[in-house]
């Protein structure tokens, strides 16, 4: 008699024999894990990226889509273009002329968020066992996404000046040598999530350069190059190579995520394949939120806006930088973001942040471990701080707990004389996240 495939034992998912094989890739991130956590009103999250939209006019966008309902009600709540409402197209054009593109807005194909983007890029270039070169580290979403196509990372190093060349070029010819193919560089070159740095400008037409000679698509992910706070926005790397970038934008960052819209801009070609991807998956992106953006840009100074989010965000970079100078263990080193949400803090040798994680939600702090932001299981040493969304006073507050956590920590190290991964803990219910253990 034939031998039967084993069957699953699992009283959980009994379907789990069923599945393809590409969704042993999708894993819940370390970010979703805490969002329960996070969320408690007396626990200070400095983990999520989410934009504080409190400064938004919220009577105008009240009143732009009473209007909309009112006047275009019928159109806004049908199906759409699969490419994106042509007058929207035509807007996003004016926004990256702000960092110097000059785009078609037949080129641009309007996505559900920036993620979504990211996802049908990845979807029409990479087959199982391609390789995504990524700066280390990189965005945990875009991590999630190159897994679950069976695409691997290949990491690239940055230092304060963003992607280093050079070792680019190492691992292009590394991973070439291996037999390996290489279908795109994804990058997030400025005011950079999770690490807080942007891409210097005398790198930038090098970056461009390697990946010409070496015929390697960029897949340039720019959510934050309009909040910067001490200059005018940085030129993206699609104003220099229109036909060797992808570029990918959103609103939700600039105005709220809850609409839901991004954009990639892309060579004709792509932009085809895109289009199709595009309608495969959602079969058009909402036409409802595209109007309402398109009527809010059209009606709103959004530009002004976008300076009052940008004075907003840099008093919350100065209160967490501020806190961390007052207040942080001299062994702690951190960057000073130009922009963006986010600060990188590497924490002293032998301190382990995912280990140190539950420890820190019992003291009502929440960060996100370093190690969410590797493919290879590096940043153990190192952690995501957030300062877009927490109050100045809150920011302050959550420093302060945290630097008690690792003062304890670090106590903890010396006594033991070890990677504080390893010193025996007892168990919590502060914490359901993956480890929910606390010393």
């Amino acid at each position: 008699m034939e031998k039967q495939p084993a069957r699953s034992t699992s009283r959980l998912d009994p379907y789990v024999d069923r599945y393809a094989a590409r969704t042993a890739g999708m894993t819940a991130s370390e970010i979703r894990a805490l969002f329960a956590v996070a969320s408690r009103p007396e626990v200070v999250s400095l983990a999520g990226g989410m934009p504080n939209i409190s400064g938004l006019p919220l009577d105008v966008v009240g009143g732009a889509i009473s209007d909309l309902v009112h006047e275009h009600g019928p159109v806004a709540m049908q199906y759409g273009s699969g490419q994106g409402v042509p007058e929207l197209r035509e807007q996003i054009t004016d926004v990256m002329r702000l960092q110097g593109i000059e785009a078609d807005a037949a080129d641009v194909v309007v996505t559900v968020g920036s993620q979504q983007a990211v996802d049908l890029v990845t979807r029409i270039f990479c087959d199982p066992g391609d390789v995504v070169l990524c700066e280390a580290p990189s965005y945990v979403g875009a991590l999630g996404v190159f897994r679950s196509y069976q695409a691997d990372v290949v990491h690239v190093e940055m230092d304060s000046d963003g992607l280093i060349p050079e070792m680019l070029e190492q691992a292009i010819t590394a991973t070439k040598a291996a037999g390996r193919t290489i279908k795109f560089l994804y990058t997030i070159p400025n005011f950079h999530n999770p690490a807080g740095i942007t891409l210097s400008a005398e790198r930038r037409p090098r970056i461009l350069e390697i990946c010409r000679r070496e015929g390697i698509l960029i897949l340039e992910d720019d959510p934050y190059g309009l909040l910067g706070f001490d200059s005018e926005p940085p030129r993206a790397l699609r104003a220099d190579s229109p036909d060797g970038v992808i570029y990918l934008g959103s609103f939700s960052k600039t105005f709220a995520p809850g609409f839901r819209v991004g954009w990639a801009l892309a060579p004709a070609s792509v932009r085809e394949k895109l289009v199709l991807a595009q309608e495969s998956a959602t079969l058009c992106p909402p036409q409802f939120s595209q109007m309402a953006i398109s009527a809010y840009l059209s009606n709103h100074d959004w530009e002004g806006q976008i300076k009052a989010f940008r004075e907003m965000y840099r008093e919350r970079r100065d209160a967490m930088i501020g806190a961390l100078d007052d207040l942080m263990p001299a062994a702690c080193q951190w960057n000073v973001p130009t922009g963006g949400f986010y600060v990188w803090l590497t924490l002293p040798p032998g301190i382990n942040a995912k280990a140190m994680l539950p420890r820190a939600v019992t003291a009502r702090v929440a960060y996100v471990p370093g190690t969410a932001f590797f493919a290879d299981g590096y940043g153990t040493s190192s952690m995501r701080l957030s300062f877009c969304y927490p109050t100045p006073e809150n920011i302050r507050e959550g420093v302060r707990r945290l630097a008690g956590v690792i003062e304890a920590e670090m106590e903890l190290h010396q006594t033991f004389g070890t990677d504080t991964a390893s010193i025996p803990v007892i168990r919590t219910k502060d914490y359901d996240g993956p480890g929910t253990d606390v010393r």
